[in-house]
């Protein structure tokens, strides 16, 4: 038929067309172009054996082109039948074992009868991974819709002739000197470093990022107290322009909101302060150059007194600043509200509108 072989040349010609499926194409056109060809021959052409071509030329003879796609596989019989894999998993999800507080591939197997190969199969089947978990902290703020909107907002729009500061305190930084050899990295081998340490006191960090930019602003202080607070909001106005209004971000601890702190602002009206919400620090950019701070520089950081981490701390903040990265805020205010209403919904019944 003109249509069969139309079809069988586009076949051949076609890059995405599987490698099986055109050399069978090729079988029926050579026999077809070439009748008094034996099989050897058609089959020394496409490199297949005499019984292969005798198969696929038989098969399209009986069935046409279909005939040259592979026959449905019928594989072993189901011997997990839909009940178990159902029990499986409502005593994953609504029983816990016994003396235990989840359940691993052994238990499961010992009590539903199956392998662990199968309970596994099972569990990756349906999403379930009962060895892990992850923690939460859900906001009680009656005003956190609001506070989510202002702060996003920040992020996303910021007002023209201002400046958008993310504003907190990393307390307690220990200065701690490792007591114990370290042994550096090699080939096959991460570097390693021993338990004991000895400690040279502790610094509190007060930084303040510009996240559109990537700056910081940053002082150590002994204590963080209301007293260091208004320090640094003076640093702050010392080097920020005067004709921009600033907009500072920070959370709700006590020396954010004490009565000197608010006469500041009254003689300060360019400043605007915007708290998170209640359990919210999340929403604080800053929290992630901290995050940045320690992992770079402080968690395997060597120190042998306090003012040894201080300079460390300064340089960074130096070197940062010298090559600034921005702080690109993504989700809009309804995708996290969106998030937070997927989250309560099954787990408390209720949602936040």
């Amino acid at each position: 038929m003109p249509d069969e072989r139309a079809f069988l040349n586009a076949l051949v010609r076609r890059r995405q067309t599987p490698r099986g499926l055109a050399t069978r194409a090729r079988v029926i056109l050579l026999s077809a172009d070439h009748p008094e060809w034996t099989l050897s021959d058609i089959g020394q052409h496409v490199g297949l054996c005499d019984d292969t071509v005798s198969v696929w030329r038989r098969r399209f003879i009986q069935s046409g082109i279909d005939g040259l796609s592979d026959a449905p596989k019928s594989g072993a019989p189901r011997s997990i039948q839909d009940q178990r894999v159902e029990q499986v998993v409502r005593l994953t999800l609504d029983t816990p074992p016994e003396n235990a507080t989840h359940w691993s591939t052994r238990s499961m197997a010992k009590v539903s009868g199956l392998t662990q190969s199968a309970v596994h199969r099972i569990w990756q089947a349906f999403g379930l991974r009962p060895h892990l978990t992850s923690s939460f902290q859900l906001s009680k703020d009656p005003l956190l819709i609001e506070k989510v909107r202002d702060i996003v907002g920040l992020y996303l729009s910021p007002p023209d002739r201002a400046l958008v500061l993310c504003v907190d305190e990393k307390p307690q930084i220990q200065a701690l000197e490792r007591g114990s050899t370290t042994f550096p990295m090699q080939l096959g081998q991460e570097e390693r470093n021993g338990h004991t340490y000895i400690r040279h006191g502790t610094t509190t960090l007060i930084a303040a990022l510009d996240a559109r930019v990537g700056t910081v602003i940053g002082r150590c202080y002994p204590r963080h107290r209301t007293v260091e607070f208004l320090d640094f909001l003076e640093e702050i106005d010392r080097r920020v322009p005067s004709e921009l209004a600033v907009h500072v971000i920070l959370d709700n601890y006590i020396t954010h909101k004490t009565r000197a702190v608010q006469g500041w602002l009254v003689l300060h009206p360019r400043y605007t302060f915007h708290f998170t919400p209640t359990s919210g620090s999340w929403l604080n950019l800053v929290e992630s150059w901290f995050a940045l701070l320690s992992r770079r520089r402080l968690r395997r950081g060597d120190f042998h007194s306090k003012d040894d981490l201080e300079q460390a701390i300064e340089a960074f903040i130096a070197q940062n600043n010298e090559h600034p990265q921005p702080f690109v805020w993504k989700r809009s205010a309804d995708d996290i509200l969106d998030s937070i209403r997927r989250f309560c919904l099954p787990y408390l019944g209720t949602s936040i509108s």
